[in-house]
């Protein structure tokens, strides 16, 4: 090891200043660190050190002001089109005109036009979604956790709480089904982990039950030896006796995955004609639009969580509503596939991948990169269709000169940032998530991080 060949912080940042740049001390501070810290990596992994031209010039590249957004657009080259960690849906040019129009102005966010006096909020998202839907009324909040959580609570104390077994599982973030359920009184948990039956649930319905609540497992698969309920024969319970049935949905989708390739995912309007009372999903997901929990359903339901107290602690802001409606309006006009971008992703047909794979590959071994293109594998993520993937193609960067990791770092620290993942000792850009107007940024961040 040499790494007595670094020079120190203090030294480096002395050489930082050497320019009279007026920086403050604490980021290039910071900056000095991690940039030495990435120069030890480098140097374990048998490198040579380097001279001291080179930290100074990666101090002097990176921000140095406090007045630095951390959140920072970047490229998504995993593959994972709704990436939880990278923001999940990217929102549509519609959506961002949207909120740049609504957002810089007073709106009649709750004023009533018409008649010139205070209005409600959820007047502006309901009717769409009543349309898109085919369910009686509709209510969003800040995001589908909350929404379970705001139907629970708005259950009478004590009550009980009916789910499968095998659906009483935990998402992303330590959140908990059974936690939650518990928020609201007793939980029963019925059936077996791999087997339940619609008379599992008639047979568990007593005086004091509330709801029965059907949760689709949406970031992980049960399979063999299985059995899960239609929905329609769980209605069909729900109803004889004379009790509601929450169909938490998770991602929710309003188009067929199937015409892509992929397996089925429960669509929104399926489980309204199913029979469901309330039916819950995200709008960040598979819808593509806002972070946001939407519930449509029976009008008197909606209308009972609409005058619960915490409904309007979990109400949603002026931009939320002006980037979920544009978002809707591309469903409404037929246009999803081509204004939403996670179902650009989506649709995106695999020659056009190989094609932009190909394209990029080109440009970087003519600038001396002995980069590929190869066959490779995405997934939609966001909770969403586990255990399926789409076909796709790449970009795989042999790590000439340094490990994967280590040229993975230096990707994802680049400006713009790119996020990849390392397959087989590569790092590999999976474009199945990256927009073809990203291709020649792409291509001059992996230029400028070989050199």
């Amino acid at each position: 090891m040499t790494f007595r060949a670094l020079p120190s912080v203090d030294r480096l940042i002395r050489a930082v200043r050497s320019d009279g740049a007026d920086m403050p001390h604490e980021p290039v501070r910071e900056a000095a660190l991690a940039v030495l810290n990435e120069a030890r990596t480098s140097i374990s992994a048998g490198h040579p050190p380097p001279d001291l031209s080179t930290p100074v010039a990666a101090v002097q590249a990176r921000p140095h002001t406090d007045m630095t957004l951390s959140l920072r657009p970047l490229i998504n080259a995993t593959g994972v089109i709704i990436q939880t960690n990278l923001g999940r849906a990217p929102l549509s040019a519609a959506a961002c005109a949207a909120l740049q129009e609504v957002g810089s102005s007073y709106g009649n966010l709750e004023y009533n036009l018409a008649q010139g006096e205070r209005g409600s909020r959820h007047v502006h998202l309901e009717s769409i979604l009543v349309q898109l839907t085919g369910a009686e009324a509709a209510l969003v909040v800040n995001n589908n956790a909350t929404a379970i959580y705001l139907v629970l609570i708005t259950l009478p104390a004590g009550h009980e709480v009916i789910v499968s077994r095998g659906q009483a599982g935990e998402i992303g973030g330590g959140f908990r089904i059974p936690d939650v359920l518990r928020t609201s009184g007793a939980l029963i948990k019925v059936g077996t982990t791999n087997r339940t039956y619609a008379r599992d649930y008639s047979a568990a319905i007593t005086e004091r039950t509330a709801l029965i609540l059907r949760v689709h497992t949406g970031n992980f698969r049960l399979i063999g030896f299985v059995h899960e309920p239609p929905l329609a024969e769980l209605t069909a319970v729900t109803h004889t006796h004379g009790i509601p049935l929450l169909d938490d949905l998770g991602s929710g989708t309003l188009i067929d995955t199937r015409q892509f390739g992929l397996p089925p995912e429960p669509t929104v309007q399926e489980s309204v004609a199913a029979g469901a009372d309330l039916v819950a999903f995200a709008g960040d997901k598979l819808l593509g639009g806002s972070q946001a929990g939407i519930i449509v359903g029976r009008r008197e339901l909606i209308a009972r969580l609409q005058r619960h107290p915490l409904a309007r602690a979990l109400r949603v802001d002026t931009c939320t509503i002006a980037g979920l409606t544009a978002t809707l309006h591309s469903y409404l006009r037929g246009t999803a596939l081509r204004e939403i971008p996670v179902w650009q992703l989506i649709s995106t047909p695999l020659s056009a991948l190989q094609a932009h794979a190909e394209r990029i590959a080109g440009e970087l071994r003519t600038a001396g990169i002995p980069a590929q293109m190869v066959d490779c594998a995405s997934a939609i993520g966001g909770g969403s269709l586990p255990g399926a993937t789409q076909p796709s193609a790449g970009v795989a960067l042999p790590p000439v000169g340094c490990g994967a990791t280590v040229l993975a770092h230096r990707l994802r620290m680049a400006n713009p940032l790119v996020i990849t993942r390392i397959v087989d000792d590569q790092v590999l850009c999976d474009l199945r998530s990256v927009f073809p107007h990203e291709d020649n940024t792409l291509i001059n961040v992996v230029r400028e991080v070989w050199q």
